[in-house]
C-alpha cells in the first residue's frame, strides 16, 4: 500500500456539492483518477466532534464516548468545547499508525488535544481564558517543531481566530508546511469554512459557493505540497465530510418548558438554582439529563412533559427518544435519559428564560440559519472522494458510512483496525 495517506475533512461538504466542485480546477484535475462514495451516512447526533471521533476511531458514540461538541456542563447556555483527547475511550488511527512506527500529524482534527501519538499536532483549539491565540497551542500539546509551523502561519489568522476563511487559511498553511517539512505518513486535516458559511447564510447561499472555491484552492495547495515533498505518487488522499446541514426558521429552548413544569428551579436573579431534568443542545437534537436518573417519578414526569410538547406541534419536536431507544437504533448512549429530535424547522438551544421559541441567532452556530445534529437519515448527505496510487479510478459506491472511514484509511496505510464498528471499503482500492 501507499507510504503516505492524507485525510482532509471538509466540514458539511455534501454529495450535492460535488458536481460544482468537479468543475473547479483542483477537483477537476483529480476526478479522472478518483473513486467516490456518493452518500456517507453520518452518526447520531450529526454534529462535528462526535462525527470526527467516529471518523478517526471507526466506532459509534456508544463506544468512543464523545456525545457533543461542548462539554456536558449542565445549566450553561454555552460551554467550553471537548478539545482534549483524554475523553476518547477507544484507540484511533493515530494510535494505530504510531504503534506501527509511522509518523503522524493532525491539523485541527477535533478532540486531539494532548494526544500522545500525534507527532505534529495543531489541535482545533482557541484561547479559553484570554491567552495568546498562537501560544495557546502549547496548552493543547503542540511540540516545539509544530509551534514553529504555527508561528510561521499565524499571519493568516491574526486577530481573526475562528473566523472564516482566515482560520482555514491558517489550517491549510500549517498542514501544507507540515507535509513539506516532515512528510508524515498520516496527516488528517479539518477545514470548517463550508460549515461556517452554511450556518451564517444558509444551505444554498452564495457564501457556500464561495466556500467551494476556497476548498478547491486549498486542495491545490496540498497537491503542490505533496509535489514539493516528492511524495505525491506515493500518497493516497481522502476527502471526507462529517454531516450535512438543513435550513431552519428559529430555535426551541426546552429548558423553558422544564422550568414551567417545575423540573428546573430558578433563583431570584433568574439563574438556575437546582434541577431535576435539564436540556443540553446538540444543535438539531437535544439531550435531556436527569439529576437522579434512577428516580422513576422524575423520569416519568419528564417524559410526559416532553411528549406533550411533541404532540402540541409548536415546539419543533418530532420525536422523543429514550436513551435505550437511541442506543438500540443509533448506537448513541451516555448519561442522558432522553433525546429530542427536531421536526425539520427548528434547532434547539439551552436558554431557560422565556420565551421558548426564538428567531434565528447567528451568534451561536446551533441557532443560526442552517444547522445539523439531527438524525443521520435526514437532509442532504455527506460524501467521500479518494485518489492515489492504490485507489481504483472510477470506483463508485452509492452509500457507506462515516464509521467506515477509519478502517479504510488504516487499510490505505497497510494496517488493519480489528474490532471496530466500520468496515474497509475495499471497493475503492485497486
Amino acid at each position: 500500500m501507499a507510504k503516505y495517506t492524507v485525510v482532509i475533512s471538509e466540514d458539511a461538504l455534501l454529495y450535492d456539492d460535488m458536481e460544482y466542485l468537479c468543475s473547479l480546477p483542483a477537483f477537476s484535475s483529480v476526478l479522472p483518477q478518483s473513486a467516490r462514495v456518493h452518500r456517507m451516512r453520518s452518526i447520531y447526533p450529526t454534529i462535528t466532534y462526535p462525527c470526527h471521533t467516529t471518523m478517526s476511531t471507526g466506532c459509534y458514540p456508544d463506544r468512543h464516548g464523545v456525545l457533543n461538541n461542548e462539554q456536558t456542563i449542565l445549566g450553561e447556555v454555552s460551554s467550553l468545547w471537548e478539545h482534549f483527547h483524554h475523553i476518547v475511550k477507544v484507540p484511533d488511527l493515530f494510535d494505530l499508525a504510531k504503534a506501527a512506527g509511522l509518523r503522524t500529524a493532525s491539523v485541527f482534527w477535533p478532540v486531539t488535544g494532548g494526544h500522545p501519538h500525534i507527532d505534529y499536532l495543531v489541535n482545533e483549539y482557541w484561547p479559553q481564558h484570554g491567552e495568546d491565540e498562537v501560544e495557546c497551542h502549547l496548552d493543547s500539546g503542540s511540540s516545539p517543531e509544530t509551534m514553529e509551523v504555527i508561528r510561521n502561519n499565524a499571519h493568516f489568522n491574526r486577530g481573526r481566530q475562528r473566523q472564516h476563511p482566515w482560520n482555514d487559511q491558517f489550517i491549510n498553511g500549517c498542514a501544507c508546511e507540515i507535509m513539506r517539512r516532515f512528510t508524515p505518513n498520516l496527516l488528517m486535516v479539518h477545514l470548517g469554512n463550508l460549515d461556517g458559511y452554511r450556518h451564517q447564510a444558509g444551505m444554498r447561499s452564495m457564501k457556500a459557493v464561495q466556500g467551494l472555491h476556497e476548498i478547491d484552492l486549498w486542495l491545490s495547495d496540498m497537491l503542490q505540497a505533496l509535489d514539493i515533498a516528492g511524495i505525491r505518487d506515493e500518497t493516497n488522499l481522502f476527502i471526507v465530510s462529517d454531516h450535512g446541514q438543513m435550513d431552519v426558521r428559529g430555535s426551541i429552548h426546552p429548558n423553558v418548558l422544564l422550568v414551567r413544569a417545575g423540573l428546573i428551579q430558578l433563583d431570584e436573579a433568574g439563574d438556575i438554582a437546582d434541577y431535576k431534568a435539564i436540556a443540553k443542545s446538540t444543535g438539531a437534537s437535544c439531550q435531556i439529563y436527569l439529576k437522579d436518573p434512577e428516580n422513576r417519578e422524575v423520569w416519568n414526569k419528564t417524559k410526559e412533559v416532553l411528549e406533550a410538547a411533541c404532540r402540541e406541534g409548536v415546539y419543533g419536536i418530532e420525536r422523543v427518544y429514550t436513551r435505550e431507544e437511541t442506543a438500540r437504533l443509533e448506537r448513541l448512549s451516555g448519561p442522558f435519559s432522553f433525546v429530542l429530535e427536531m421536526n425539520g424547522l427548528f434547532s434547539f438551544g439551552n436558554e431557560w428564560t422565556e420565551p421558548p421559541v426564538r428567531a434565528v441567532d447567528c451568534s451561536d452556530y446551533k441557532l443560526a440559519h442552517a444547522t445539523h445534529g439531527y438524525h443521520p437519515d435526514k437532509g442532504p448527505q455527506p460524501t467521500l472522494l479518494a485518489f492515489g496510487p492504490d485507489i481504483r479510478p472510477g470506483a463508485l459506491l452509492e452509500q457507506a458510512g462515516i464509521v467506515d472511514i477509519a478502517p479504510t484509511v488504516a487499510h490505505s496505510l497497510g494496517l488493519s483496525m480489528p474490532g471496530v464498528d466500520g468496515r474497509v471499503l475495499t471497493e475503492l482500492f485497486r
